[in-house]
């Protein structure tokens, strides 16, 4: 008798179909971080870069890193855009066969703190918020405080979950001294009061924080499916940057992150900043990505591994030769 989870496995790899007398649709559930990096998804959604390839995209957003590993396991999400270092957890330690196959930008992270946080040094003995304790942006922020001079048992580190919960955490609790928070949620931060102590890239180097990864085996049985996916993306980062369309896309970012206008404009500006906003057509940056890796091997005491134990960028390749 076939399990639950088999079904649901391979549930995963069939294609599903709209109703008769409409176009047929492959439907694709895709799980992401709620925040700007998310613009050239929206408008695949909304400007039908992915309708008029076939596809019906639904767009989650994930609670915590903790969920990633299991919605791929059992099938529930097909796709996942995350900091990389998501992907070499979940293929090292959790043991699932995923691969990156976009990129997408530097996180645009930054260092938020409480008003009387002067200087990194002076987190010495305080509490600082994560996701969780083994996440990307945790081995970045490790690696920050350890180049001011602060080890691990240095300040005490509360784990609270993705980054809405993180800014809310600072703002009701001013005992919580930092985290690392991207945008939205920074511009926020500072609109609220709280201190920009600068942004990650400029302490640690380049850096590949979100980008698209599957499981290997997924991408093998709908190769095709997963081209047309990232050829919407690609046509997706190709809108956003375009700045004809800007006020459509900071509207975009608005309405769909809840945002103020001023608030959207001024993520729509970070994230397409032309030194530091989207990869040109979703690229991935192999440097960064080793940055990543050399992250966390420090942190885990082995040797940092081959970027191509982790990439397949065979499909994205196809994808923009076929454009």
């Amino acid at each position: 008798m076939m399990t639950r989870r088999m079904a649901i496995l391979l549930a995963g790899l069939i294609p599903s179909f709209a109703t008769p007398g409409h176009a047929q649709q492959t439907k694709l559930t895709v799980m992401v971080f709620r925040g700007g990096q998310n613009l050239p998804l929206f408008a695949a959604q909304e400007k039908d870069f992915w309708a008029k390839r076939g596809l019906n995209v639904k767009i989650m957003y994930a609670p915590s890193a903790d969920e990633l590993p299991r919605v791929l396991a059992d099938g529930r999400v097909q796709i996942i855009h995350s900091t990389s270092d998501n992907a070499i957890k979940i293929l090292d330690v959790d043991k699932l066969d995923v691969a990156l196959v976009i990129g997408g930008d530097n996180a645009h992270n930054h260092i938020i703190a409480q008003q009387d946080i002067g200087k990194i040094e002076d987190l010495r003995g305080e509490t600082i918020l994560l996701d969780t304790a083994t996440s990307g942006y945790a081995f970045v922020l490790y690696a920050i405080l350890k180049r001011h001079g602060l080890n691990k048992g240095d300040y005490a580190l509360k784990n609270v979950g993705a980054t809405p919960k993180r800014l809310a955490a600072l703002l009701a609790d001013k005992s919580s001294k930092a985290a690392v928070l991207n945008p939205p949620f920074s511009i926020e931060a500072v609109k609220a009061g709280l201190k920009d102590m600068g942004s990650v890239v400029s302490m640690i180097g380049p850096y590949q924080g979100p980008a698209g990864y599957t499981l290997r085996p997924w991408a093998k049985a709908n190769g095709d499916t997963l081209v047309k996916y990232l050829q919407g993306c690609i046509e997706g980062v190709r809108w956003a940057l375009d700045p004809a369309n800007k006020a459509a896309a900071t509207e975009m970012l608005a309405r769909r992150l809840e945002l103020a206008p001023d608030i959207a404009a001024a993520v729509y500006d970070v994230v397409t900043d032309k030194q530091e906003g989207f990869a040109k057509d979703g690229r991935f940056d192999v440097e960064g990505f080793k940055n990543v890796l050399a992250l966390r091997a420090e942190y885990e005491g082995v040797a940092p591994a081959a970027p191509e134990k982790y990439l397949d960028l065979s499909y994205y390749q196809q994808a923009l030769k076929e454009m």
